[in-house]
Parts: structure tokens; sequence; C-alpha cells
């Protein structure tokens, strides 16, 4: 499901409000122009160009083969992770201040995605209320449970997800088909006191 590990220099050039949301943009909507993200983000097509460019710099986005011109590209998300090995690689406050850039803005989506979805489902099907999943569950586990749990859940998850992809070009027209957001969570709570 993720593709590619990040190093740190890497994830200092995406801590950055515009890039992020172009990419979170990129990601829930397919290919787009830097005029479409300038329209859809409220910036300059120079601005959202500059950053296209540094996003594709660093492996997050590439262009898409064969579509566009010369003068107006297409661009596509591309999957990452990073973990600890940032802090290895560029120990410091720099590296920890890109980290939790990232994983605030990570979660602020995810609340606005979450909040957005409550407001819609007045108006929503009720095969998809009944269909989307929202739960929590708080357990006692040592770190090598969560990490197998964590393990588990990431291969059902790839599966699904690369059955869905393989039928993308298949299903994209029929009716029913939706772009669906899957979170998964799972951190300890602070020690009992």
């Amino acid at each position: 499901m993720v593709e590619r590990s990040v190093s740190a220099a890497a994830l200092k050039a995406f801590a950055h409000p515009l890039r992020m949301a172009m990419y979170e943009y990129l990601g829930d909507h397919g290919p787009a122009t830097s005029a479409t993200l300038a329209r859809v983000t409220g910036e300059s097509t120079g601005q959202t160009s500059y950053h296209l460019r540094q996003l594709a710099k660093h492996g997050f986005i590439s262009e898409v083969p064969g579509r566009g011109t010369a003068r107006e590209r297409f661009w596509k998300s591309e999957g990452f992770s990073f973990d600890l090995d940032v802090f290895d690689e560029a120990p410091g406050a720099e590296t920890r201040t890109a980290v939790d850039i990232v994983q605030r803005q990570l979660v602020e989506q995810r609340v606005h995605r979450l909040l957005e979805w409550i407001d819609r489902q007045a108006g929503e099907e009720r095969e998809w209320i009944e269909a989307s999943i929202s739960s929590d569950v708080t357990v006692r586990m040592t770190a090598p449970e969560l990490q197998e749990l964590q393990l588990a859940l990431a291969e059902v998850t790839h599966d699904h997800v690369k059955r869905a992809r393989a039928r993308r070009d298949e299903v994209a027209d029929e009716p029913g088909v939706r772009v669906v957001k899957l979170y998964t969570l799972g951190f300890p709570l602070p020690p009992e006191e």
C-alpha cells in the first residue's frame, strides 16, 4: 500500500501547508493540473506550479505519462511513509518540527473529513451509512502486540485496496462506485498514575 519511505530532507520539504493540501487533493481526487490546484486552493498557478515541482523533486508526486501537454501537465500523488529513521538521519529540532507539522496536518485533515461526513449523513443513501465504519476500543496491550495488530490490519487493508485498484478502470463509471477514505489509528494512552 505504501510505496516508499521518505528521508528527513524530503519530509521537511513536504511540511508546507500548501504542498500538503495539494498532495491531499491529488490523493482524494486523482490527477490534476497546476491550474486545477490553483482553483481549489485559491492560490496562483505560479505558486501551485512551484510547489508541484518541489513535491515532484522529493518524489511525493509524479507526472502522469501521456496525459496533458507541455504547458498543462497532470500530476498524481505517490504513496509514502516515514518512521523513526528520519531522526537517525537528521536528529534535531528541525526534523522534530517537520514531523510534528506533518502529523498535526494529517490529524486536522482527518477531523475535517470526519465532521464533513457527519454533516452529510442526513442526505446519504442508507447503504453507504451502513457500510461506513467508526469504531473505538481501549485495551491493554504490549508494544509487540500492538505491532502485530498493526501488521495484520495493514495486510487486510492492502489486500482490499489492491483488489479495488486492480478493478479501478473496470468500475470507474459503474453506478454506486465512490472514492472511500480509510483511516487506521492505534496508539498508547498516557501511563496511569
